[in-house]
């Protein structure tokens, strides 16, 4: 199935065109100013017409709330007297602090859920506009300058379908979320928990890293970089979320995941280990090494933190290309399902562990 863009290629000429005329520095290039003012009318929902005071007074907040706001979302203000804020803006400050006066909610919890929204956005925005860039690139063999001037210039069009998709997504996240809270804890009661110290989530988590990530990537260009992570973290994603885990975040060369219960994390692992094996198939994945841990996490700033995540860290840096390493505690559990083989490991000295006793996962013989 194709996607055309209407009208991208007459477009493409004149955005080609506009660009080799600004490096030639020809006047028949549409001024900054103005550019900025057409985007600015199809993104922001009107003019910049508001200074900080102005902006502050119009949502009824005072300057240090405006710029404890602003900072949090992760955009600067340059200039106090500078008319760089829109009416949409003083409706969203507005709309925000009436909720955490409604709810009580501290500095702390405020600030974290706006930058969370500001974090996330960031990389979100930035990682749409490079697909798109790569997209204007290959479709109309263009040089990079000029695909990026043809993403400004079909930026109107394209953000009102982006935005309704990011909307889209948000929710059925949210109820995601949600639909675990009831099955997770629906029948919990406030005060059973009786290890107050105790971290609140049981979950498996654990790693799949590639092997001899700076050897593979030694000479690739940007393009190719980019297209060789960006290969391997969606096929993780894909394994992963086929299998009913979640992944939590990627770090490069890894990817890190959760699933609510060790068998549907047992069976993530063996996926992303077997991903690996199947590039002799025509699938051009990289072989990984993976781990897998059961644990209580704490899940905070969209990351998951504790000793089951460092243990299954280290699990990952001693397992074999395409295997699955998990600790003795989590093979217990596994030992118990007959669709799993469990082979122990020799001893391993693990730095800031002591010595630990690895298991090797794989499926169990069917014959």
């Amino acid at each position: 199935m194709t996607h055309d863009i209407p009208e991208a290629a007459e477009e493409t000429t004149e955005t080609t065109k506009a660009a080799e005329e600004s490096r030639a520095g020809s006047p028949g290039v549409p001024e900054r100013a103005t550019v900025e003012a057409d985007v600015d009318a199809a993104l922001l929902g009107g003019p910049r017409a508001l200074t900080v005071e102005g902006l502050a007074e119009r949502a009824g907040l005072t300057e240090k709330q405006v710029r404890s706001y602003w900072q949090a979302l992760g955009l600067p203000i340059t200039e106090e007297q500078e008319q760089m804020f829109t009416e949409d803006d003083a409706v969203a400050l507005e709309q925000i602090y009436s909720v955490a006066e409604r709810e009580q909610f501290d500095d702390r919890s405020l600030t974290t859920l706006i930058r969370s929204m500001g974090h996330t956005t960031e990389r979100l925005v930035l990682w749409q506009v490079e697909a798109l860039v790569e997209h204007m690139t290959k479709r109309f063999d263009l040089d990079d300058t000029s695909a990026r001037l043809l993403v400004l210039d079909r930026l109107p069009d394209l953000a009102p379908v982006l935005e309704t998709q990011l909307s889209h997504a948000w929710r059925r996240q949210l109820a995601a979320v949600a639909a675990r809270f009831t099955v997770e804890f629906s029948d919990a009661r406030a005060g059973d928990v009786t290890d107050s110290q105790a971290l609140p989530l049981p979950r498996a988590v654990g790693f799949a890293d590639i092997v001899s990530f700076t050897k593979r990537t030694a000479g690739l260009g940007s393009s190719e970089l980019a297209e060789f992570v960006q290969l391997f973290e969606t096929r993780a994603r894909d394994v992963i979320t086929a299998a009913g885990g979640r992944v939590v975040k990627t770090i490069g060369d890894a990817v890190l995941y959760v699933a609510d219960d060790v068998a549907t994390g047992a069976k993530v692992a063996l996926g992303l280990a077997e991903e690996g094996e199947r590039a002799g198939e025509g699938i051009e994945v990289p072989p990984v090494r993976v781990s897998l841990v059961w644990g209580r996490v704490l899940s905070r700033f969209g990351d998951v933190f504790g000793p089951s995540v460092n243990l299954a860290s280290r699990l990952t840096e001693i397992a074999e290309p395409a295997t699955v390493l998990i600790d003795r505690e989590t093979a217990a559990l596994l030992s118990r399902d007959s669709r799993f083989a469990l082979t122990a490991q020799p001893e391993r000295e693990v730095h800031g562990l002591g010595v630990i006793e690895p298991v090797r996962l794989q499926w169990a013989y069917k014959g």
